[in-house]
């Protein structure tokens, strides 16, 4: 990898949290107007519809043979969906996108219980702050905290568990496809909420269905650009700009809803960035 590779790749990275952080604004926005499970429902059949077309365009099958370890990955992965969906329904964006930020730290952990890798005290020390950092965010005795945010915690877990049964999946597996999957399996989660609500999907309104649309189209561009970003340079140069999805997201919770992150939320997002990014400059000296 040559540098201008590297910093294309790095670009790339950060045009992608920013539109990852424009997704889950307008999603966010669009609750406001029409209930969470209708939003999650039409977000994932428009992104779906998108991925399948990207699929097709590229003379492949718009949903891959669903193996065991495919199955297992979407399981997972219906739960992470649908927990951080209500999470940015229900609670501040910039507040789910810090805790969304502990996921690395939960997928090193994880490897060691699941895949038997071997990690160092510095790299537990380092998780360690990470979990601290999530609990200055979340402050569960303080005032500040609201029992929503438990399911940016469900959420982030989920995620965190999504990424580990990627191992699972089959290599043939083409990003399209795993698009189609997830796409699907949030149109999935928003049934699972429409029927726990006890009530029928309802047809959003002009501006109801422009924001579930922007989310849509946010969210492909946005995997778009990180499939690109992952080809373009180096993986431990180009993974740490993953972090500047919290910048973003925190702008737009200012600009668009009006959040104030206070002092608590900003130590603790330190902590869980600063600790993520010590955790990848590790790993690679231990590769």
């Amino acid at each position: 990898m040559t540098p201008a590779l590297n910093r294309r790749g790095a670009a790339l990275m950060v045009l992608s949290m920013a539109a990852f952080a424009g997704e889950d604004a307008f999603f966010k926005a669009a609750t406001t107007h029409v209930p969470p499970g209708t939003v999650m429902i039409g977000f994932g059949v428009i992104g779906a519809c998108l991925f399948a077309l990207m699929a097709l365009s590229r003379g492949e099958r718009p949903m891959p043979r669903l193996t065991r370890g495919l199955a297992i990955r979407s399981a997972i992965e219906l739960c992470g969906r649908l927990f951080y969906s209500l999470a940015l329904a229900f609670t501040g964006l910039g507040l789910t996108s810090a805790i969304l930020q502990a996921t690395p730290l939960v997928v090193v952990a994880g490897a060691v219980v699941v895949f038997g890798e071997t990690v160092g005290w510095r790299r537990w020390l380092a998780i360690g702050v990470g979990l601290i950092g999530v609990m200055l965010v979340l402050r569960p005795t303080g005032a500040g905290f609201e029992p929503a945010m438990i399911f940016a915690l469900l959420g982030m877990a989920g995620f965190a568990g999504r990424d580990l049964a990627t191992r699972a999946a089959p290599l043939t597996v083409t990003n399209a496809q795993l698009g189609v999957l997830g796409m699907s399996v949030l149109a999935l989660a928003g049934v699972v909420v429409q029927a726990a609500s006890l009530s029928l999907p309802v047809i959003p309104d002009g501006t109801g269905a422009l924001k579930i649309l922007g989310a849509a189209l946010f969210g492909v561009v946005a995997y778009g650009l990180l499939t690109q970003a992952m080809r373009s340079g180096e993986v431990s140069v180009v993974t740490p700009f993953r972090y500047t999805r919290l910048v973003f997201a925190l702008v737009l919770a200012w600009v668009w809803f009006g959040e104030v992150p206070d002092g608590w939320m900003l130590a603790g997002s330190a902590l869980i960035v600063g600790s993520g990014l010590f955790t990848l400059a590790r790993s690679r000296k231990a590769a």
